[in-house]
């Protein structure tokens, strides 16, 4: 019940992608709410709002005699802030009770729910939009009071490996929510981390910025995560935008990520760049390959996901095989690690399955009917993108799917179509929802 209250930014993006993954997959509002709560947070109190950038992490406590007090609350804390009709409900939902959850102080409460909204209605002898309403007014004051505390600090330094992750939760949310505002940060925090982080070929800086926007001097060497993090994060701004500077980043950067970490000798990648001439410090010294998530993604098979997705875009078969000895070297040890080697079974399944890749062509609301439709259900080899007609030429696509879809010609009369492909083999073009949903039956 009782949480550390560090938060870091990690944690939450990538419970983020979990919520609307969920929410893709079966549809229930609950993930939804969360999800936008997520990015609330965010929003208000990790983000530069106006450079774009996402803070590190916030601090669980403002001293050593403080255990989470700026989160938590006593029975007569909350009371004083809330009406009596508001209190009825947010108390009982809520459950803040006399007798807390803190060791240190057990008239402090964790919030969390513990009941239903509905039957919290029911047990005030009200409608449910009426609790509902309450709970929102109760919400908007506590929050109020919360912020009159002194808040624990918040470290303002922008990782680039963790900011890149930031960008492919926002993007994601985004497309599957129907967001425009995340997807703008996500993209104006992507356009700053390959401005001021990267010189555009080889080298990738681990930090963007230091707090107050003040820039690493002397920069500090990118590791695997970084460019690994920062190849997907590409890749989803172009799935996003249809920009192929994105995805010309994309390939750069995996270029660089494979001749800077991978160990052709290892068959994996190492953790620090291969170069001994780099300034290296205490645990960086050991130069390791990392298979184990603890406590972000591991990054050989976020590296070995990265080179599979740009190899169905790009046709390039040496990214393929990398990744297929990346992964395959720890054949022998994986099966031990269990819950921890959870990106490499996301990995995995991106080596043994089929890419499937869903093309949405048009400008119309049919064509954002079937992107929604597209989108549905999530599958972790599934590839969805909306394209304009008039960009599907050989210099707007990448190299593979362009040799696909110059040679599809456009369906007579249609405003709006889809080319649902797996693997090589693609279907001929769809018009039709329900088309589109049998033929996504069979291929995911």
């Amino acid at each position: 019940m009782v949480p550390h209250f560090e938060k870091m930014l990690y944690d939450n993006t990538e419970l983020l992608r979990n919520y609307v993954h969920a929410y893709q997959s079966f549809v229930m509002p609950d993930f939804a709410h969360v999800a936008n709560e997520i990015i609330r947070w965010l929003d208000t109190t990790m983000t530069d709002r106006e450079r774009g950038g996402f803070y590190a992490s916030q601090d669980a406590d403002i001293d050593l005699d403080d255990d989470g007090d700026y989160f938590t609350w006593t029975k007569a804390e909350a009371m004083a802030v809330l009406s009596p009709e508001e209190w009825t409900v947010a108390g009982r939902y809520w459950d803040i009770g006399d007798v807390g959850d803190m060791h240190h102080n057990p008239q402090k409460n964790v919030l969390h729910v513990r009941f239903n909204v509905g039957d919290v209605a029911k047990e005030a002898g009200i409608t449910l939009e009426e609790a509902v309403a309450r709970l929102s007014v109760a919400r908007s004051k506590l929050l109020e009071a919360r912020n009159a505390r002194l808040t624990p600090f918040i470290d303002r330094t922008l990782y680039t490996s963790w900011n890149a992750m930031a960008v492919t939760a926002y993007l994601e949310v985004a497309r599957v929510l129907l967001l425009d505002a995340p997807r703008e940060f996500a993209l104006k925090t992507l356009d700053r981390l390959l401005v001021q982080a990267w010189d555009g070929e080889e080298d990738l800086a681990h930090v963007i910025a230091y707090p107050d926007g003040a820039l690493p001097s002397p920069k500090v060497a990118g590791n695997l995560d970084d460019y690994a993090f920062t190849v997907h994060a590409c890749v989803d701004a172009w799935l996003g935008t249809g920009k192929m500077t994105y995805y010309r980043s994309a390939m750069t950067l995996a270029e660089a990520m494979v001749k800077r970490f991978y160990g052709r000798t290892a068959g994996a990648f190492f953790d620090t760049v291969q170069d001994g001439d780099s300034a290296k410090l205490g645990a960086l010294t050991a130069r390791r390959k990392p298979l184990q998530d603890a406590p972000t993604p591991a990054g050989n098979p976020t590296a070995a996901s990265a080179l599979l997705r740009l190899e169905a875009l790009s046709g390039r078969k040496e990214f393929r095989e990398i990744a297929e000895d990346a992964l395959g070297s720890f054949a022998g040890i994986v099966e031990h690690f269990g819950l921890y080697v959870g990106s490499y079974a996301l990995a995995l399944d991106r080596l043994l399955l089929d890419p499937v890749q869903v093309v949405v062509v048009g400008r119309v609301a049919e064509a954002s009917r079937l992107e929604a439709l597209a989108t549905a259900r999530f599958a972790v080899n599934k590839t969805v993108i909306r394209l304009n007609a008039r960009l599907l030429t050989a210099e707007t696509l990448p190299e593979a799917l362009a040799e696909t879809l110059t040679q599809v010609p456009q369906p007579e009369g249609a405003n709006a179509w889809v080319l649902v492909c797996r693997g090589r083999t693609c279907l001929p073009p769809i018009s039709n929802p329900d088309r589109l949903l049998e033929a996504l039956e069979v291929a995911v």
